[in-house]
């Protein structure tokens, strides 16, 4: 049902607009390196903003399933003691933010869209918040995405985590290269880090002896690899098109400097937090958005 929805609904918004449509063109000045295509314009006819919607719909319950079918695998994993609970922990953490990136194309074309994207982190968000604070407890949530088991976790790294990819959803969505670099660095770059940095860092940092030259060499290599692989995809798919030199010269110059923030000592502010907003803020200045 899913499918034929989005097959109609792409049908319709493929079509040439005129004066009777409602035509929102989307953002198309971009610099050298990164040009939206002058054909991706949003046009709904009135009658069938239906359409968009139940597309939307449609995905939206198809990321919210998807995810929570995600989480509940790697928890009976860990409850089967198939996979260890930190390993769990990370691919959860990996692989999250980076499937829900990859879910935004099958969301309708509708300037809308993207609120409906944001009901799945939304979930979430409340999620983490009413479990952080005590006022009901879901013992699996606590267990399956916690270091400690404490409810109080989760209003760190998780919530930090899933706002995240709220901003990304509401202030770049699909037609900005932003959203995939930071979203790559905070799953893919940091979660690889963390994995590697266990098992191969014996040898430290000199200036933070907590983080490992094996998991910032690893961040930095899976950050610049993942971004670039979403960025591909997300050109491939029409969204974008790229001036690849400049592109890759981009990407490893913000890879570098997100590393570099993460490696960095700090008591105040989680790096969590404090990787996806520096890369949130270089990627703008790199890519001139």
């Amino acid at each position: 049902m899913a499918s034929l929805l989005m097959l109609s609904s792409a049908t319709y918004f493929n079509r040439p607009c005129d004066v009777s449509h409602f035509c929102a063109p989307i953002k198309t000045t971009f610099p050298a390196s990164v040009v939206m295509r002058p054909s991706q314009r949003i046009c709904l006819k009135n009658g069938e903003f239906g359409i968009a919607a139940l597309q939307d719909a449609a995905a939206t319950a198809f990321v919210v399933g998807g995810g929570y079918a995600m989480v509940s695998t790697f928890d009976q994993l860990t409850r089967r003691e198939i996979v260890e609970k930190t390993l769990s922990r990370k691919m959860v953490h990996i692989l999250s933010g980076l499937l829900f990136l990859a879910s935004w194309p099958i969301f309708s074309t509708s300037t809308v869209a993207r609120y409906f994207a944001l009901i799945a982190p939304s979930i979430n968000f409340i999620r983490l918040l009413v479990n952080g604070l005590s006022l009901t407890t879901d013992a699996r949530l606590i267990t399956s995405i916690s270091r400690e088991g404490k409810p109080e976790e989760l209003l760190r790294g998780p919530l930090y985590y899933v706002i995240v990819l709220m901003l990304c959803t509401i202030f770049f969505w699909r037609e900005s290269p932003v959203a995939m670099v930071t979203l790559a660095m905070m799953c893919a770059g940091d979660g690889i880090a963390d994995i590697v940095g266990r098992r191969f860092g014996s040898t430290r940092i000199p200036y933070n002896q907590h983080k490992s030259w094996a998991g910032s060499i690893s961040m930095f290599l899976f950050g610049f690899l993942v971004s670039i692989g979403m960025l591909y995809y997300y050109s491939v798919l029409g969204y974008l098109q790229l001036d690849w030199m400049q592109t890759f010269i981009g990407v490893a110059l913000v890879s570098s400097l997100a590393t570099i923030v993460e490696s960095v000592p700090s008591k105040i502010v989680d790096d969590n937090i404090s990787v996806p907003l520096f890369t949130m803020l270089a990627s703008s200045l790199v890519f001139g958005l």
